[in-house]
This record gives structure tokens, C-alpha cells and sequence, in this order.
């Protein structure tokens, strides 16, 4: 399974407004809409975090590679992808005419966060600092954006800095949660042997057992995620003759 971990970064709407509190901004105030600037994505496992923005490259281009890319993965870590990212990748794919990309899972991290944990907060920063998992690169804040849309040079090599950091602290991350991951898209498609269905280790224990209506299974644990699942065949069939009651 091939998964990919992506972040990308945006300009702001730029827009005329009469004051500052309590705007509603019309369309007809709309001086320029917001684009993606760059983007940072990483294989899972190897070591290269890739690049690509409008400083460096045309934008169809830039989206372009990013698209090629997302048409290569199995599934894509994102936090808050579901959301922003990729249905702003999307919006770029249709405005340069490309078609809808293959097929992908989504791995959302800020879902199992929020699902799972009650952190004070939930963005990424927070919650990699609380775990001691590592942190943003500190920047200028709006001001950053700023430069980069005005091309300066010294803004660029920062935000090309801040881009892959997150992609990276978002990949740390994935692994620390990874036992956590409701709905992760399952390793034993792409096994032949029973392994953990969200990291692939082969490292499982027995320990229990699960049910459903019909039939009972070994539950298992990985010993190096910590993801609980069962095994694939049934130790005992309740539709048979012998455990229906009354037969």
C-alpha cells in the first residue's frame, strides 16, 4: 500500500471592506480568491519530503505534480484534509482541466483526535508538543504570507521550511496515533497473511475473543501499534445445528 502524506498552504481573499468588525463581503468585493501557493508531500517510510510552489514553478505545473502524485497513493495522511486540503486541491484540479483523480482513502489525523482524545486543543501543534512528538517551525504569522505573494525570496525559504515541517510532523504523528485510526484502509488487502489491519506488522497476539451474530473469532492485539482486531476465520459457526437452540 502506497500512502502519502500531504499539506499544502494558501493565499488569503483579497477583498475591498468597508470596516473591520462584522463584515459580510460580497462577491463583487472579491479582488482576487485564494490559490494554492505550495505544497509539501512525503511517501510513508522513505526519508525525501517533496516540494513545488508558485515561487518555483508555474501554478499548473505545481498542481500538476501534486495531482500526479495523489493519482499514485493508496491512501493519503492529511490533518484537517478532509475539510481544506483536498477539496482545495480539487477546486485547482477542475480549474486546469484535470480529471478527477484514482480513487484514495483518506487518513485524517485531526478526526482521530477529536474523536479519541480530549486535548485542550486540536491543532497540530498543540497536540505534537503535548505528546512531545516535535513542533511547527516558528514563523511571522500573516506577514509570511504576505512576502511570499510579494515573491520575497528570504519569506519563501521559511515557508518552504514551515510546508515540510508539517508534512513531517504529520507523519510522526500518524505513527504515535496509528493504533488509534478508526476506519484506516485495511494491510490484510494487500497481505496474504493475517496482519494488523492499520500497520501491517505481523506481530499479533491472541488475546479474547470476538463475536458477532453469528460467529466467534480469536481477538487479536498488535504488539507494535497497539490496534486491536480479530482473526479472518471463524473459530465457531452459531448458524450450526449444534448451537441453535431448541434443535
Amino acid at each position: 500500500m502506497k500512502i502519502l502524506t500531504l499539506d499544502i498552504e494558501t493565499s488569503p481573499n483579497l477583498a475591498h471592506v468597508w470596516q473591520l468588525y462584522q463584515t459580510n463581503v460580497g462577491i463583487n468585493q472579491i479582488i482576487e480568491s485564494s490559490y494554492v501557493m505550495c505544497w509539501a508531500a512525503k511517501w510513508y517510510g522513505k526519508k525525501k519530503i517533496m516540494f513545488s510552489s508558485v515561487h518555483e514553478d508555474e501554478p499548473k505545473v505545481m498542481i500538476k505534480k501534486i495531482y500526479d502524485l495523489i493519482c499514485e497513493a493508496d491512501a493519503i495522511i492529511t490533518y484537517n484534509g478532509v475539510k481544506f486540503d483536498m477539496p482545495t486541491l480539487n477546486k485547482e484540479f477542475i480549474k486546469y482541466d484535470l480529471e478527477p483523480p484514482s480513487p484514495y482513502k483518506n487518513i485524517d489525523l485531526i478526526k482521530t483526535v477529536r474523536s479519541k482524545f480530549n486535548f485542550p486543543s486540536n491543532k497540530l501543534d498543540y497536540v505534537a508538543q503535548a505528546l512531545k512528538l516535535g513542533k511547527k517551525v516558528p514563523h511571522s504569522g500573516h506577514e509570511l504570507w504576505i512576502q511570499c505573494m510579494a515573491n520575497n525570496k528570504k519569506a519563501w525559504a521559511t515557508m518552504k521550511k514551515y510546508n515540510k515541517m508539517d508534512v513531517e510532523l504529520t507523519e510522526i504523528l500518524y505513527q504515535k496515533l496509528i493504533g488509534w485510526v478508526n476506519n484506516h484502509p485495511n494491510w490484510n488487502s494487500y497481505k496474504k497473511d493475517d496482519v494488523c489491519s492499520n500497520c501491517g506488522s505481523t506481530n499479533l497476539i491472541k488475546k479474547g475473543y470476538a463475536c458477532n451474530a453469528n460467529r466467534m473469532y480469536h481477538r487479536v492485539v498488535c504488539k507494535d501499534c497497539g490496534k486491536w482486531g480479530r482473526k479472518n476465520k471463524a473459530i465457531k459457526n452459531f448458524n450450526k445445528p449444534e448451537y441453535i437452540i431448541g434443535m
